[in-house]
């Protein structure tokens, strides 16, 4: 059985002890010249996102996006070593990884707001990245609204991975706005309350069912063998990014 699955990254498969915030506030910096006056509003929002609004509420002109995404690449490659030494590893996400992973049919990967240097920097620091199929992810560079990433990912995996496109998507995230991308694209979701939103924000959100974390394997991999048992997703128009 065929079976796309996109994880988030921050406060999902990692928790990066507030540096992700110190990458926004030094490529804000990098680009401004100053400090900015407050940190970034993430939760679950694109890069895109996240860089624009930090701007707009400095009074400050947004520049352009390459400019934008070097800086933050730029940022967060000088980060690799504090993330190693201040962040972790999520209990039971090497083995819920390396179980997706070795799935016949299935395809594992990314759909996070990050942009894909900051995503590889983040998942190689702790030894992440090889069990993940990066290529065929989707990041924050790609659209500013999370559900367009998961147009992107499907879009990536038929291109590179010949995988067909109505092949059921699931997303594993922390954040309304994961549940909010999988409900309105047709995919299925597994909330994980690893983040700031607890348990019943994340079902009052419309996910089905809410982990604590990723700790069980096999309770993990039961719920997304679960989806690839539901066939091909139907086509509908809010399936299209």
């Amino acid at each position: 059985m065929e079976l796309i699955v996109l994880w988030d990254i921050d406060h999902t498969l990692i928790e990066n002890a507030g540096v992700s915030k110190e990458i926004y506030a030094a490529a804000f910096s990098a680009l401004s010249g100053r400090e900015p006056t407050g940190p970034a509003h993430t939760e679950g929002r694109t890069d895109r996102l996240i860089m624009r609004d930090m701007f707009v509420r400095d009074g400050l002109p947004v520049p352009d996006w390459p400019s934008i995404e070097l800086a933050l690449a730029q940022a967060g490659q000088m980060r690799l070593n504090d993330l190693r030494t201040r962040g972790t590893a999520l209990p039971g996400v090497h083995d819920a990884l390396k179980a997706a992973s070795a799935q016949s049919g299935w395809v594992s990967s990314i759909l996070t707001g990050n942009i894909a240097a900051n995503a590889h920097v983040k998942l190689a620091a702790f030894g992440l990245d090889s069990l993940l199929d990066l290529p065929v992810g989707a990041y924050g560079a790609d659209a500013e609204l999370r559900p367009e990433l998961v147009g992107v990912a499907r879009r990536r995996v038929q291109q590179l991975r010949g995988i067909s496109a109505d092949v059921p998507t699931v997303l594993v995230g922390d954040t309304p706005r994961d549940v909010e991308a999988a409900l309105t694209t047709g995919s299925g979701i597994v909330a994980v309350a690893s983040g700031i939103h607890g348990p019943e924000e994340l079902a009052m959100a419309g996910a089905p069912e809410v982990l604590p974390d990723l700790a069980d394997t096999n309770r993990v991999l039961g719920i997304l063998e679960s989806y690839a048992g539901r066939g091909k997703r139907p086509r509908t128009s809010s399936t299209r990014p």
